[in-house]
């Protein structure tokens, strides 16, 4: 059974029964998820936004989008408009299998991994982790990669607290530090 289907059948009532909705429609659910590479790289070297994009479209199946400078820092070589990363924004089911994904097979790759931090929240529902490279995808081949590329992953709920969000992020299987 997926986690579309565990999500309708047990999680909505697990969280009407804690939280005392009164509707179904109330339960929180994922909204979207949104892979973020940034490449501080790609301001010298064009081929390094290259490799991000192909790894992001690797990892998440899907084509991502370049990403602009909105504002320019003198400090960093950075002018407004130049391309400085990529990101992915996933929905339906492909949202739902890369969560199963991350959640069940790439999580448990990290080294010394004990569990993510349960203050990530940003006081709205929504949770945001970084991950310091990608070879720990199972679609990245390791000799293939060039430079190892850390990643944003914002996941988007309905909830309207953060407790709401990290009860629904419990009850599909997000592995919460204790």
């Amino acid at each position: 059974m997926g986690l579309k289907e565990r999500y309708r059948s047990e999680i909505v009532s697990e969280l009407i029964k804690r939280f005392n909705y009164r509707n179904v429609m109330e339960a929180p659910k994922l909204d979207k998820i949104v892979v973020n590479m940034g490449v501080g790289a790609a301001i010298e070297n064009s081929k390094a936004l290259e490799a991000a994009v192909n790894d992001l479209r690797v990892i998440t199946g899907q084509q991502p989008v370049i990403t602009t400078a909105s504002k320019s820092i003198a400090a960093f070589k950075l002018r407004e408009g130049m391309k400085i990363g990529c990101k992915v924004t996933l929905r339906g089911d492909r949202m739902y299998d890369f969560y199963t994904k991350l959640v069940n097979i790439v999580l448990p790759r990290v080294r010394d991994f004990r569990g993510v931090s349960p203050r990530s929240f940003d006081g709205r529902g929504n949770y945001t982790m970084g991950l310091r490279e990608q070879v720990i995808f199972p679609e990245i081949d390791y000799d293939q990669v060039d430079k190892m590329r850390g990643m944003d992953i914002t996941i988007v709920t309905t909830a309207k607290t953060d407790e709401e969000a990290r009860e629904l992020l419990k009850l599909t299987g997000m592995p919460f530090r204790e």
